[in-house]
């Protein structure tokens, strides 16, 4: 499990700690213990009647989501330990054992006689007092009720599940029990019968689509809440969704853009902000609820009509198994208006766009029956501040920076996170003030977006390369560059689950010129070849990294790629890497190749998978006044001269995609960042000239 806490700076850290339940003790260890050498746990609660389990949902760490449990004893609060768990079903597991042994350190104390109801009433009281949802609210009783509560009732069993449900005026469409809606299709699409007179005539009906799902209730749940590109894969009307404020463990506010797809030439598309609630029932359902909501952060945006959920969200409930298969139902309903002034007069294009975004029960289907993954880790990415533009075309520019940097931001918003080692569990604030200190740190996270957006600043007048660069599809014998969130690396979470995230997002360089170079024998240090890149960036006082990948052959062919920055940030990762020996780089260059156009066996052999080229290929590091060149001798490995042999003869049919980065593998080093990302399209042999090179 996962040890969850903020520190007295506010920032929020995790670490991963090995946690055992004893009868009466709640403990956990850096590592697992061992019988024949023991050590003291880093920490202990004692479990008797007292003691609470509190749910506190979903927790935003870096992009992803954890399922934060507190437990504590309610005449000591101060007693408590918090955990959490990336996947939803570890945490309802944990919370299961921990109740169970409260409610028989219960049992003891009503054997002892110091209890009087009998042990049916300590069951009806139990289901009496564990509601219908789980929630996030605080579970601090008043002092009048703690006093009656310890007086009067001392049996009374805890409540598992505290709170008021959702947000008020949050419309919880799923405990109607008609809603007047007929059957309107095969595909089991449903549709309200009566029109709603205190609804804008451009608001649709209420439309609810059901389908059963092949998979658990807790991995259906995760994958909704996700937000990251996995949504892409089952629902055809996401384009875009981040989070704009996380309200509490069980309410979120959130933007989203939809793809519609319906005559994009003509109408504009929409995009949405909206509040989220969610709530787990006794029954092992899940219940998420959509309505939308203005916020300051996320105003109208350049280029889109903002539309409004009346109500909507998903009711996913399970089913009986059959055949030995897990059986869910789903249902999506959406109520919405679509906003724009055709919308009324359109019926096709309001019943189109909720088709459509209806039709995500059926992908959730086909995930699931075609996808090998059982864990899906809920990530959503942390918006920046969307306050209203100064001019349309200065907040255009904005706004498309913004969506850029999500993801950094997203990433660098929290704190690093610690290792195993760490003995900085207890160094947090206190539980209680945690909650009023999440929202007061976005000052430091815009100075480090300023520092990675120093690559857009950058004079890029005076480089050149004999290849030229062409940004338009479809060219030939060119480079352009490529975008970095087409790639996957390493998330801050990879230590832990191993897991990669898309966008990579923006590069730390960028790429000002590509030499497309042959000779008869192998050519290194490219570097020194006059008016080149690297001694133009010099002038410049800028430094240049320049990545040189040597084909062998009877004709010798060299692709080298220049990247520049404004500096070099002291003690970061690329620095480290440009500075330190060749064992070190040797141990952390990185290639991430792809494919997107070109034969099937060609794109099976380049294939997709990240590789350490030290690891691979001899590499030779020149480290000049200003600049770090890196010569990639391809022909030193076997397996790369085999699938050169393929890429050559074909090299005039392919479009190929190549990210460079420094590999992380330390929690300060993740998430990963590229260093630049190219792709070159359609490459001629005759068009590489050789280069005069200097002493």
């Amino acid at each position: 499990m996962v040890r969850y806490g903020r520190r007295k700076i506010g920032r929020s850290f995790i670490h991963m700690r090995y946690f055992v339940l004893e009868t009466r003790l709640l403990s956990y260890y850096k590592r697992k213990p061992q019988h024949k050498m023991p050590k003291l746990p880093i920490k202990s609660l004692h479990i008797d009647g007292n003691c609470r389990v509190e749910d506190r949902g979903l927790k935003m760490h870096h992009g992803h989501m954890l399922y934060v449990l507190c437990v504590y004893n309610k005449r000591e609060k101060h007693q408590r330990i918090t955990m959490a768990a990336f996947n939803i079903q570890e945490a309802l597991i944990w919370k299961e054992k921990i109740e169970m042994v409260i409610d028989q350190q219960q049992g003891v104390v009503a054997s002892d006689g110091n209890l009087a109801h009998s042990s049916s009433q300590q069951k009806v009281s139990l289901e009496n007092g564990r509601k219908s949802s789980f929630s996030d609210h605080e579970s601090l009783y008043s002092h009048e009720e703690e006093e009656e509560e310890e007086d009067n009732q001392r049996s009374l069993m805890r409540r598992t599940t505290i709170g008021n449900g959702p947000p008020e005026s949050l419309y919880d469409w799923t405990r109607e029990n008609d809603l007047g809606i007929s059957n309107q299709g095969s595909l089991r699409i449903f549709e309200e019968l009566q029109d709603v007179d205190y609804l804008a005539r451009s608001c649709s009906r209420a439309m609810k689509a059901v389908g059963v799902v092949e998979a658990s209730c807790e991995a259906i749940f995760q994958l909704v809440m996700s937000m990251d590109t996995t949504r892409y894969e089952w629902d055809c009307s996401f384009q875009y969704g981040s989070l704009v404020e996380e309200v509490d463990g069980h309410t979120a506010i959130l933007y989203h853009r939809l793809q519609l797809d319906w005559f994009s030439m003509f109408v504009w598309p929409r995009d949405l902000c909206y509040v989220r609630y969610w709530r787990r029932n006794d029954d092992g359902s899940y219940v998420v609820l959509f309505q939308s909501r203005e916020h300051p952060n996320c105003g109208p945006q350049p280029g889109f009509v903002r539309a409004q959920i009346e109500s909507g969200g998903f009711n996913i409930s399970p089913l009986k198994s059959r055949n030995g298969r897990i059986r869910t139902q789903v249902q999506h309903l959406m109520q919405i208006d679509l906003k724009g002034w055709g919308v009324g007069y359109l019926p096709s294009f309001q019943q189109h766009c909720l088709l459509h975004m209806l039709n995500s029960v059926a992908g959730l289907r086909e995930w699931f029956s075609q996808s090998d993954e059982n864990l899906i880790l809920p990530r959503i990415p942390v918006m920046a501040n969307m306050a209203p533009p100064v001019s349309s075309k200065k907040g255009r520019t904005t706004q498309d920076n913004t969506m850029q940097t999500g993801l950094q931001m997203d990433q660098s918003r929290q704190s690093t996170m610690l290792d195993e080692e760490s003995d900085e569990d207890e160094d947090q604030i206190p539980e209680s003030e945690q909650e009023t200190s999440t929202h007061g740190h976005d000052a430091p996270v815009k100075l480090s977006v300023l520092d990675e957006e120093d690559s857009d600043q950058i004079d890029v007048s005076g480089f050149s390369g004999n290849l030229r660069r062409d940004d338009r599809d479809n060219t030939r014998d060119c480079w352009r560059m490529s975008d970095g969130n087409n790639f996957r690396v390493r998330s801050k979470t990879f230590i832990y689950d191993k897991s990669k995230v898309i966008p990579a997002g923006k590069p730390l360089m960028k790429l000002v010129a590509v030499d497309w170079f042959k000779d008869m024998k192998r050519m290194d240090h490219v570097a020194r070849r006059k008016g080149c890149a690297v001694q133009v960036a010099a002038e410049k006082g800028l430094f240049a990294l320049a990545v040189n990948l040597q084909v062998p052959g009877t004709t010798n062919y060299s692709m080298v790629f220049y990247f520049v920055t404004k500096k070099l940030i002291p003690n970061s990762l690329l620095q480290r890497f440009v500075d330190g020996d060749d064992e070190f780089r040797n141990s952390r260059f990185k290639l991430i190749p792809s494919v997107p156009k070109g034969s099937w066996i060609v794109r099976q052999s380049v294939g997709s998978t990240p590789c350490l080229l030290g690891k691979a290929v001899d590499i030779t590091y020149i480290r000049g006044p200003n600049y770090l060149e890196i010569d990639v001798d391809i022909g030193s490995s076997t397996v790369a001269n085999g699938v050169l042999g393929l890429v050559c003869g074909v090299i005039t049919t392919l479009v190929v995609d190549m990210a460079f980065l420094v590999q992380g593998n330390t929690y300060e080093e993740l998430p990963e960042r590229l260093i630049g990302a190219v792709r070159v399209s359609h490459i001629e042999l005759k068009s590489a000239i050789v280069p005069v090179l200097g002493d």
